[in-house]
């Protein structure tokens, strides 16, 4: 009660100011991006409070829906009226990624900030012209930021804050996985995520691209080159009908269409210090719901991080005797780590969608306080430039596979 009464008090008085926000797109990035505009003003001290204002989606009984649910006060079925709304300032979008070069650049123009989810967009072309919008409109004082949310989880903030303090010393070797299984039946319907003209590309630009932006953004430097393989295990699913679409995965349809994205890809490259680095993604890794792990070498030590075990990092320093030494577990709930003075007592974990919640309290500092955004759209077309470029080394790899001998068959 204290805490908003308070905030009534400073609404009264002139202060703190607000940011409208308009958001693209209602379904599963809707919600969690909802849950952390909903909710970082009541968490953090923010200098500028954000205001849901509006919604859109094409179905209007749908987005009305979606309003109600999440705390829109009003809803649209056309982006360009959400961009065109006085009451809007920042533009959220969470559509499906062969729409965010359009409306992102028409926000952009329009004098709006933008936060974009992952991928930046379905081509290197597309995030270039993206990022050159967002170059423009940063000399006019706006911010356009991508939402590369497990940036925001507060063990990889501190992760992050540990090899910057030197803990690691010279990096050698990263690995990377992110592993799911939502594909692994072949019946599964063809949705959105499944056709390229929509996604992009499949695995490699779903979770690829979180594991391509961690790696580089725990590093501090960039990938050099890549060396990839990708591979379509399911080649054919039953079209989405409206008897297959409440199926999580059992839909019988009859008709079929084209899978035309990855399901899996492999890929190793070279960081600009000389490092190594491996990436795996895959949505057909059978019992594996949302596994994102990576591990950090260097010369004096390493980290590990899970995201099914996301408030903990296992820490190894070599600079200790042998007969002592080995992985600590670090349980991140302090308040000195990252966003966590906001938060609850030591020991009480966060989740997923707090990740959300940190990403809208960032974005609202970086505006308020006129800094240049991270992860930005530039940082964006990086991954994008890495994504092609394993996609491409994927198609020559192809090419070149060897032809083995056949072998007798033993009696």
């Amino acid at each position: 009660m204290a805490r908003r009464e308070e905030t009534r008090t400073e609404q009264e008085a002139g202060a703190p100011s607000t940011l409208g926000v308009g958001m693209v797109g209602y379904s599963f990035m809707g919600a969690a991006h909802s849950q952390g505009w909903r909710t970082a003003g009541r968490v953090f001290d923010l200098p500028v409070r954000p205001v849901m204002a509006a919604v859109c989606g094409r179905d209007p009984q749908a987005v009305r829906a979606a309003a109600d649910r999440h705390g829109w006060a009003a809803a649209e079925t056309d982006w360009r009226e959400v961009i065109a709304r006085d009451d809007v300032q920042i533009v959220d979008i969470c559509t499906p990624g062969d729409s965010h070069a359009e409306i992102a650049i028409a926000a952009l123009e329009a004098g709006k900030h933008v936060l974009c989810e992952k991928p930046l967009a379905n081509s290197v072309a597309e995030a270039e012209a993206m990022a050159e919008a967002a170059e423009r409109a940063r000399a006019r004082g706006q911010v356009a930021m991508v939402g590369f949310n497990y940036r925001r989880v507060p063990a990889i903030a501190y992760a992050r804050r540990m090899i910057e303090e030197g803990r690691l010393g010279a990096l050698r070797h990263v690995r990377v996985t992110y592993l799911q299984d939502w594909l692994v039946d072949p019946d599964f319907p063809l949705t959105w995520r499944l056709e390229r003209e929509h996604a992009g590309s499949g695995a490699l630009g779903d979770l690829g691209a979180h594991i391509v932006d961690l790696a580089q953004y725990l590093a501090g430097e960039p990938l050099a080159g890549v060396s990839g393989l990708t591979e379509t295990f399911v080649r054919s699913r039953p079209l989405l009908t409206e008897a297959s679409a409440g199926l999580s995965g059992s839909g019988r349809a009859a008709e079929r269409g084209e899978v035309t994205v990855d399901d899996a890809a492999l890929f190793t490259g070279r960081l600009v210090s000389g490092a190594l680095a491996s990436f795996e993604a895959t949505r057909t890794a059978a019992g594996r719901k949302n596994a994102l792990s990576i591990e950090l070498n260097g010369e004096r030590g390493s980290l590990a991080f899970n995201l099914e075990r996301l408030n903990e990092l296992s820490f190894h320093d070599h600079t200790e005797p042998a007969v002592t030494a080995g992985f600590r577990r670090i349980l991140v709930t302090e308040p000195e780590h990252p966003y966590l003075e906001a938060w609850w007592p030591p020991g009480h974990a966060l989740g997923y969608e707090h990740t959300f919640v940190h990403q809208a309290r960032d974005l609202i500092h970086t505006i308020a306080n006129g800094t240049d955004p991270s992860p930005s759209f530039a940082d964006g077309l990086q991954v994008q430039r890495v994504l092609a470029a394993v996609e491409e080394s994927a198609e020559k790899n192809a090419v070149y596979t060897p032809v083995l001998p056949v072998l007798p068959v033993r009696p």
